[in-house]
């Protein structure tokens, strides 16, 4: 009876966790707002693959291939494969240990020793000894109670920092399709300008060839051809610029997806008009956030790790319960050792009695790493709320700026024709000229900046949105042989970590 009470008690102990319990936040608790500043309808639409909205095959292709290849990508995923095996370690410490060991020895007398016979005629000869084979197997198990939860509290750490490593991957994902997407606009833009500055080269030269018709034939001075000598070197130099900027948003989109810097430019080679996207009808509402953006969430699995990390520091200020025991057989011959065989058990307590102070300060050390990570996840979800609402204004001011630009650009085409009308007949001057077609080619370039820049302002809208990834779908390590996953669509999940004394879901 005694021992049936005292083995109760050992499991009853064995349930017991110190430390904090932890509570999700609510979006009140995080400062998160009913409603977002700017106007914004409370639905919110499915931008798993938010790409496809741009109708863009080739911003497609190249946004699915960086999900896959890119490196950053390759590194978060062995992070997530690493902190799964954390995982692992941290739940075989709720399960005994055990190790096995055999032996074989044989000793021999070399010299001296051994036995003796009388010979017929009474001599004594030693006729030496005879070896000996030893034979042993056994086995021993430990076990670590943890009667005061610090084995528990460290496996419940170990999978929420398992959980915020999928959460960060999740996040370098997305920050990785942004990207990609950002230098495709680029690169369309820069290739948009490149046909202007050209378009425009070849309207100078035709002023210039007019310019010089009218010089000689006495009806103007030399001015008006050195102005437009002028003019079409300055056009001229802004095509060096224009493809240094090109080169650099190709190269970047190759390096994005595991490729040398200029492997993309016969893909790319192609002008295609700046991609436009549709925008989406709604943006929800700010509690959102916490769920559909991968960063939050990653920030909130460090607050429950951190939590956590509480109890196993709180753990080492009681008693540890450590239980070890071994099973041992020795004979001479194979065939005897089950003949003799003996066993031990210990079970022994540590408690730590003076320390400095030592486990205290590490007790408050983890409360301080507790409230700093509770801070870096209110910063968080306010920066989501803030990335929210830029993204909304700066798509609707860019939008409005290009509709006013697309006015601006046909007034300026068409004063330009005018004055290239009546410059050829001798109705305004060159001057007049020159400036409608600087005025011209700004426009045209400022039509399709703004153009770039409402695409942009999109992808950032999708990207503050947590658009990219499936957020009812918790990332799991894929296998090692395995392709990085998208998010689009459930990752491969190996086969799910349980033990029935974990008491965890």
């Amino acid at each position: 009876m005694r021992r049936a009470t005292l083995a109760m008690t050992l499991l009853a102990l064995a349930g017991c966790s110190v430390g904090p319990d932890y509570q999700p936040r609510s979006a009140s608790e995080l400062g998160v707002p009913s409603a977002y500043s700017v106007p914004a309808a409370p639905t919110r639409e499915d931008l798993t693959r938010w790409w496809q909205r741009f109708d863009d095959p080739v911003l497609g292709e190249l946004v699915d291939q960086a999900a896959t290849a890119n490196l950053d990508v390759a590194q978060a995923i062995a992070r997530l494969r690493q902190a799964r095996e954390s995982l692992v370690q941290s739940r075989a410490d709720l399960l005994p240990s055990l190790s096995g060991n055999t032996g074989y020895s044989r000793s021999e007398t070399l010299r001296g020793g051994g036995q003796t016979i009388t010979l017929p005629d009474g001599t004594v000869q030693n006729v030496g000894g005879g070896g000996a084979d030893n034979y042993s197997v056994g086995l021993s198990a430990s076990y670590q109670l943890g009667l005061f939860g610090e084995v528990r509290r460290t496996v419940e750490a170990s999978r929420a920092q398992y959980q915020a490593s999928g959460f960060d991957y999740a996040t370098t994902l997305l920050s990785v399709q942004q990207e990609v997407a950002r230098n495709y606009v680029l690169a369309r833009l820069y290739q948009a300008q490149l046909a202007n500055a050209r378009a425009s080269l070849t309207l100078q030269d035709d002023n210039l060839e007019i310019a010089g018709f009218r010089v000689q034939a006495g009806l103007v001075s030399s001015l008006d051809q050195e102005q437009a000598r002028q003019q079409r070197a300055q056009t001229a130099a802004t095509i060096p610029s224009l493809e240094q900027q090109y080169n650099a948003a190709v190269s970047r989109i190759g390096v994005l997806t595991a490729q040398a810097p200029g492997a993309l430019k016969p893909r790319l080679a192609a002008a295609r008009s700046i991609p436009v996207g549709a925008a989406p009808a709604g943006i929800g509402i700010p509690a959102d956030v916490l769920r559909q953006r991968p960063d939050v969430r990653a920030a909130e699995r460090t607050l429950a790790a951190a939590t956590a990390q509480i109890g196993v520091a709180k753990a080492a200020l009681y008693p540890n319960l450590a239980i070890t025991g071994n099973i041992n057989t020795r004979a001479s011959g194979v065939g005897s050792l089950l003949d003799t065989v003996t066993g031990g058990l210990f079970a022994g307590i540590t408690q730590a009695i003076f320390n400095g102070g030592r486990l205290n300060s590490q007790v408050r050390g983890q409360e301080a790493a507790a409230d700093a990570a509770l801070a870096a996840y209110k910063s968080i979800v306010l920066t989501a709320l803030e990335d929210v609402e830029n993204a909304a204004v700066a798509l609707d001011t860019a939008r409005r700026r290009e509709e006013q630009l697309t006015i601006a650009y046909e007034a300026a085409n068409n004063a330009a024709i005018l004055s290239r009308s009546q410059y050829r007949t001798g109705l305004t001057d060159f001057t007049t000229l020159s400036q409608q077609e600087a005025t011209l080619l700004s426009t045209r370039n400022s039509a399709a900046q703004a153009q770039a820049d409402a695409a942009t302002a999109l992808v950032q809208l999708f990207g503050a949105l947590g658009g990219g990834w499936d957020s009812a779908v918790v990332p799991e390590a894929p296998p090692r042989a395995a392709a990085a996953p998208t998010l689009a669509q459930p990752a491969p999940t190996p086969a799910p970590l349980t033990t029935p004394s974990d008491g965890q879901p």
